[in-house]
């Protein structure tokens, strides 16, 4: 659900990078014909640690060099506070550093935040939600539980609370690296400050936007900041995000960083535009009044580089502005005679002279933010459209194909309210194929009202002025709404539609490729995996239980010779007794499953009762020639490697999916329209989210699987790979943090989704206990031999603390090593055994317990939060080996096939949904041809009550029941209507 990606230990970067391409509409800021202009991409503009006020002089600055004047910078930094990101929180008296976060009211003091050098924080004052601190998160040290623990056992344990949620405060560890108790400060922390610093609340707008209480959003700003990755916040951080899934932290994640990103651009442009000296009071203001980056453009659009200057710019420089200013101010003593110079080129007649006052009023009215502000509310009340139509151009330079594909919007009119996300991205993608031409209509009466409101109201002379100055004023106000305001409300509106639109897009993705992830794996099963093919033949390999190859072969069934080559598969299917054939849905699928279904249907493989399905084939051939293929696969040909990940991916889709860069699954739509940045860290974001919700076997996953775990990466897998070739099967959660670059923090977030098999613990751990003595005895000779040499004042290296680790019953569950002294004193609650976890005896225990003091009352009586709790009773009750997919759909085997001919209207059918749209479902019905399910026949009467859905609609792998509604053979059109979900 921003973000992005993993959340890394560096300063945040935006989801949206520059080189993006944007529509054609958004390519064009120039004030009129005449002047357009292409923005370049300039190079970044180092931001300073704070935008420097005009009390501060430069000479304090070249003192630098002076080691007192770092010391007094870095001491500044400390304690900066960052206006309008502030979040109430209660300071108890009795606990100095102990902080409660609280939801803000709605009206909250307006008082304005300053910029004073405080050397403390003052008690009851507001924390800067920048900054983090909330409860020691930005320490080091893991927090425990939500909940608060006694004083006792907080020394007993290496953790801090992270939070605390409606209990008091806690007062703060002394740490070595802060002896005051205060959190350490992150290094860049500051940096990031700054590019918050904007004249509107960051925690309002995140809000507003995303539809989220504020105190929510003040808390996932601090998550983020503190580096906690998403599948962590949303499985142990419920309680601080109000029970928010990963789609929705996802959401804001992804709005955050756009306004960071308006924020860091706002202050980089601010500090370009000061260093050539153009800055006033008023464009500094206009520049952090800024939440879009359309609104930065609109402002600093006068101030690019490479310009020949706007119209009012030259205006002014001709020295008209006070004229301007006067006929608002005092048009009484106005003339515009005065100011004609016959040898100035641009004064030499009263109609330049007013030309020039024309253009800067124009530029006045569209830069002005209450004028601005009234005609988007005018527009919001009033009908505006969007229209597309052929362009002229069009039939001669684009082939005749593609222009048939836009057939729907050759003549397409649609009120911008009401009009679909998918049409959006059709209308797009038609424009920058120059194939339509689009346009936003507003009507005449907006621009008829709005006229007479700046006339009579906003911009009306304070004191009495001639006709013709009226006339000049009118001109002027009909001159800025054609040439600068109409235009900037096209761009706002387009950009806001396809904004709007990729993001539901890049939502949708996401969804498809959850479910397809969680497809509930085949386990137990012979495999034979199918990639077809004609000219080539077919590849075949057989896969064991445990994913291992057994053998690989090339069939040619559709080159004349499918009868000899049949008794080769049969002889293989019954040498290594497989009865489950898994065929790619790529070219030649339709005929490899018909000479299948027939084989089947004439019980060639008796006695063998062989099923057959088919599965998508996305990104197989990419992956079988990359990196990762050649090192698993080194000695199998490229093309046999697509048909063993064929086969694999029936067997454990998810370990074999997220070997496949997700863009390349193809369970989206207009994925190469949308911002491929975003694509990418969503996606990421999305397997990360699947792979830590269901969990890996540290001791048996593989490398590529490691690194998607939440807190984990690429060199954090190799070394956990390592250690284990080098050390063993790991037996602890503790374990990890002997891992090379394996900190508090990494260990924090990846540790609640590590499982271990406890039944081969155990017997490892059995084989290895005699072992394991000796070693300890020698261990504990070498300890006192340097005690002994210490005494004698030789120092020594510490002995490293390698005593026998002890398996842990609680790692096998979903429960976090900072809950486990909660989940042992409800195991002493209960009576329960810890070797029982997952057993129907502890089951028992755990619902009767449950059942007599209810969750809330038992979660008070061990000091913890509802949400903790339930987590802990889940990892006690949970079967061992339990898996979240066993409630998602698996594949759909059959026997036979059925031809598009042998439908008919009317005809009901089970199917397997393919791929989820904006504006239905593909469903394949086994006839070759996925039909199509309406977004309007999917209604939630008929979506299954007994799952848990995120949306209103069907994913990837889900099995539904449907009824043909028409059949378009020449076109190959099927059009179906749901009846239910099986």
């Amino acid at each position: 659900m921003s973000t992005l990606p993993r959340i890394a230990k560096s300063k945040a970067k935006p989801l949206v990078s520059e080189e993006d391409e944007l529509p054609s509409f958004l390519k064009s800021f120039s004030e009129s014909e005449e002047e357009e202009e292409e923005w370049e991409p300039k190079s970044k503009v180092a931001s300073k640690r704070r935008l420097p006020k005009k009390t501060e002089s430069k000479p304090k600055k070249a003192a630098a060099p002076r080691s007192t004047v770092v010391r007094k910078r870095t001491r500044k930094t400390a304690v900066k506070e960052e206006p309008n990101v502030s979040l109430p929180i209660a300071a108890d008296e009795d606990s100095k550093d102990g902080l409660k976060l609280l939801q803000p009211k709605e009206d909250g003091d307006p008082k304005p935040k300053t910029r004073t050098k405080k050397p403390k924080m003052p008690r009851g004052t507001k924390i800067n939600v920048s900054q983090g601190k909330m409860n020691n998160l930005d320490s080091d040290e893991i927090p425990s539980t939500s909940a608060p623990l006694m004083e006792n056992e907080v020394k007993q344990e290496k953790y801090e609370e992270d939070f605390t949620f409606d209990e008091p405060p806690l007062k703060r560890i002394k740490l070595t690296t802060c002896p005051q108790g205060k959190p350490v400060k992150h290094p860049g922390s500051t940096k990031h400050q700054e590019e918050l610093e904007m004249n509107w609340d960051i925690v309002q707008v995140l809000a507003e936007r995303t539809n989220i209480e504020p105190w929510v959003c003040a808390n996932i700003i601090c998550l983020f900041r503190d580096e906690n990755t998403i599948p962590f916040i949303a499985r142990y951080r419920k309680e601080l995000v109000n029970n928010l899934e990963a789609d929705a932290l996802r959401e804001v994640q992804q709005t955050l960083e756009e306004l960071r990103t308006v924020a860091k651009k706002t202050h980089a442009t601010i500090q370009k535009i000061k260093k050539e000296g153009k800055l006033s009071g008023g464009l500094l203001t206009a520049l952090l009044n800024c939440k879009t980056l359309d609104e930065l453009d609109h402002v600093s659009a006068p101030y690019k580089t490479g310009s020949k200057g706007t119209k009012a710019q030259r205006a002014k420089q001709l020295g008209l502005e006070p004229a301007a200013i006067s006929l608002i101010e005092n048009p009484v003593e106005l003339s515009l005679f005065s100011y004609i110079k016959p040898n100035v080129k641009g004064l030499t007649t009263i109609q330049e002279v007013e030309a020039g006052v024309q253009h800067i009023l124009a530029d006045m009215f569209a830069k002005d933010k209450d004028t601005l502000d009234f005609i988007r509310i005018l527009c919001q009340q009033r009908y505006i459209c969007i229209q597309s139509a052929l362009a002229k151009v069009s039939s001669k330079n684009v082939n005749e194909k593609d222009v048939n594909k836009f057939q729907l919007y050759q003549n397409f009119s649609c009120n911008i309210k009401n009009i679909q996300h998918h049409q959006i991205l059709a209308i797009n993608r038609g424009e920058n194929l120059k194939i339509l031409t689009v346009k936003v209509n507003v009507p005449d009466g907006v621009k008829n009202e709005f006229c007479r409101w700046c006339v009579n109201e906003r911009w009306r002379p304070k004191r009495y002025a001639k006709p013709e100055l009226m006339k000049l004023l009118h001109n002027s106000v009909e001159d800025s709404y054609k040439r600068l305001i109409y235009p900037l409300l096209c761009r706002e509106f387009r950009s806001k539609l396809t904004s709007d639109a990729e993001k539901e897009s890049i939502m949708m993705f996401g969804r498809n490729l959850r479910q397809l992830l969680l497809t509930s794996p085949v386990r137990g099963r012979i495999l034979m995996g199918v990639d077809p093919g004609y000219k080539h033949g077919c590849k075949l390999a057989i896969i064991s239980p445990t994913s291992q190859i057994l053998h690989t072969d090339v069939v040619y069934l559709h080159s004349g010779q499918g009868f000899r080559e049949a008794e080769k598969i049969r002889r293989l299917l019954l040498h290594y007794n497989c009865s489950t054939v898994v065929i790619g849905n790529g070219t030649a699928c339709r005929e490899t499953e018909a000479y299948f279904a027939d084989l089947i249907m004439k019980k060639y493989f008796a006695p063998l009762d062989v099923v057959y399905c088919i599965v998508s084939e996305a990104g197989a051939s990419i992956y079988s020639v990359s990196p990762e293929a050649s090192k698993e696969m080194p000695d199998l040909d490229p093309n046999l490697r697509s048909a063993v990940s064929i086969a694999r991916r029936v067997q454990d889709p998810l370990a074999e999916l997220v070997k496949i860069e997700p863009k390349h699954i193809g369970v989206g739509m207009y994925q190469h329209d949308v911002s491929q940045t975003l694509l990418k860290a969503t996606l990421d974001s999305v397997v990360e989210e699947c792979v830590s919700f269901v969990g890996v076997d540290i001791n048996i996953c593989s490398e590529i699987l490691l690194r998607h775990i939440a807190g984990l990466n690429a060199n954090r897998a190799k070394n956990i790979i390592e250690w284990r070739e080098k050390n063993g099967p790991f037996i602890s959660r503790e374990q990890l943090k002997e891992v090379k670059g394996l900190g508090p923090k990494s260990f924090q977030q990846c540790a609640g989704f590590i499982r271990f098999n406890q039944e081969y613990i155990r017997t490892f751990c059995s084989n290895q206990q005699t072992k394991l003595a000796a070693e300890g005895h020698a261990l504990m000779a070498k300890a006192d031999v340097q005690v002994t040499s210490k005494k004698q004042g030789k120092k020594k290296s510490k002995p490293a603390a390698n005593v026998a680790v002890r398996p842990n019953p609680l790692d096998q569950t979903c429960i976090h090593p900072e809950s486990y002294d909660i989940a042992k004193r409800f195991l002493t609650f209960i009576g329960g055994n810890p070797n029982d976890i997952g057993k129907p005896d502890m089951q028992q225990k755990v619902n009767a317990a449950i059942q007599k003091e209810g969750i809330e009352g038992t979660a008070k009586t061990l000091n913890t939060t509802v949400h903790t709790l339930q987590i802990i009773v889940d990892g006690l009750t949970q079967p061992e080996g339990f898996d979240i997919r066993t409630d998602f759909d698996k594949p759909d085997f059959k026997r036979s096939i059925v031809c598009l001919e042998d439908l008919s209207i009317g005809t009901v059918l089970t199917g397997k949904v393919e791929n989820a749209t904006l504006f239905g479902v593909f469903v394949d019905i086994g006839v070759g041809k996925s039909g199509l399910i309406p977004i309007r026949n999917i209604t939630e009467t008929k979506l299954s009550k007994a799952k848990k859905r995120r949306s209103l609609g069907l994913g990837p792998g889900e099995r539904v029941e449907v009824k043909v509604l028409n059949i378009d053979i020449p076109r190959s059109r099927i059009t179906l209507d749901l009846l239910r979900v099986l």
